[in-house]
């Protein structure tokens, strides 16, 4: 896994901040911190006079105990917004207090004690890399069996294992519910990637398909009135605007396709409507007679590559011949245009949004696409699979 995850060397966990509808859940997330302070400080402050030390004792014991429960409270809410360096300070600060209540309360006999650093190592476990809180827990239970080595009397072993759940528990819960904190912040980062993946596409394909319908609809509508202008033949301005007609419900039919994410365009429906548009903007077309030899997987991307091609060769290239070649695994769209243009016909390192979705297309297929001026003039758009 090297350094990601959980158990990256350098996987400092970085929590999510607190959403403006998850007060409510951040106010009982600290009620439920402040119940689990409740025992350490009834133990360090309870006046049952069991305790042989001073009165000045039971007071420094008291404050120290204080500071620790406030600080492991202030850790584990805050301490997350905390740099790297700053986090490794306040964990040292927090063992520190923990050994000086230890310290004060028995000696160091009490280093031994099986909860002495109980919530120390948990505020590890929270805020330190999940490798490094393991290690703290085994160098804890270490200290705290030397502890209880060097104690006088007997060792007892059972005693010296009596110390691991102390350790366990916190380090092992801790994690755990870092774990299922960080799979829920992955959910709702998976959620926001999903959205902003679904609203390329919509934007990818509405482009697509709008701007060839509009382009195509404008040029019938244009030679319509042309026609009309000119005194030429009605029926002829009548067909052009039955077609005008049609072009604009099948538009609203591939939007809705599109949206609803089931609209699949076919390469053999886009080279007649290639043609078709062409011939209404006066622009000679070269096409070829079918695409049934193309592979099923590139019959897509290819449609899409012809769409937009043509779509540019009849709004930005001022030709007057367009020619479409289509092989088993390439297409390419070729025309006699002069001028460079907007759209596709751009400076290769400044792509526009026609050939950023077109190049996305032809990735998932591992395909890849090219555009440039041709040595003898006009312009050229290839797809081909690498």
């Amino acid at each position: 896994m090297g350094d990601q995850g959980v158990w990256g060397r350098s996987a400092w966990p970085v929590w999510n901040q607190a959403r403006p509808g998850s007060r409510a859940a951040h106010i009982r997330g600290v009620v439920v911190l402040s119940l689990l302070l409740l025992w350490p400080l009834w133990e360090a402050l309870r006046p049952d006079g069991e305790w042989p030390e001073p009165t000045a004792v039971r007071i420094a014991i008291g404050a120290a105990t204080v500071l620790y429960a406030a600080g492991w409270l202030g850790a584990m809410i805050a301490g997350v917004r905390l740099p790297p360096r700053r986090r490794i300070l306040l964990v040292g600060a927090m063992f520190a207090l923990a050994a000086v209540a230890a310290l004060l309360r028995n000696g160091p006999l009490y280093l031994g004690h099986a909860g002495a650093f109980s919530f120390v190592l948990a505020v590890a476990a929270w805020l330190l890399p999940a490798r490094w809180g393991v290690l703290l827990g085994l160098g804890t239970w270490a200290v705290q069996a030397l502890a209880r080595w060097t104690a006088p009397g007997p060792v007892h072993w059972e005693d010296v294992g009596g110390l691991v759940p102390g350790i366990v528990i916190p380090v092992a819960v801790t994690l755990l519910i870092r774990l299922v904190v960080q799979l829920g912040q992955a959910r709702e980062e998976i959620e926001v990637l999903a959205a902003a993946a679904e609203r390329d596409r919509l934007a990818r394909d509405l482009h697509d398909v709008l701007g060839h319908s509009l382009t195509t609809i404008t040029v019938k509508a244009g030679l319509a009135r042309r026609v009309l202008e000119s005194g030429g033949d009605p029926e002829q301005a009548l067909a052009e605007l039955r077609d005008v007609e049609r072009l604009s419900r099948q538009a609203h039919t591939e939007v809705r396709l599109t949206v609803s994410g089931r609209r699949r365009p076919s390469l053999a429906a886009e080279l007649a409507g290639a043609r078709a548009a062409l011939r209404a903007a006066g622009i000679s077309a070269v096409l070829p007679p079918s695409a049934d030899h193309v592979p099923a997987e590139l019959a897509e991307p290819f449609a899409y590559v012809l769409r937009e091609g043509v779509t540019n060769v009849i709004q930005h290239s001022g030709a007057t011949r367009c020619e479409v070649l289509l092989g088993d695994d390439w297409l390419e769209v070729r025309d006699n245009g002069p001028g460079p243009g907007p759209g596709p016909r751009q400076d290769a390192a400044r792509p526009g949004n026609g050939l950023c979705g077109l190049a996305e297309r032809l990735r998932a297929v591992g395909g890849r696409i090219e555009a440039g001026p041709l040595p003898a003039g006009g312009f050229r758009l290839r797809a081909s699979r690498a």
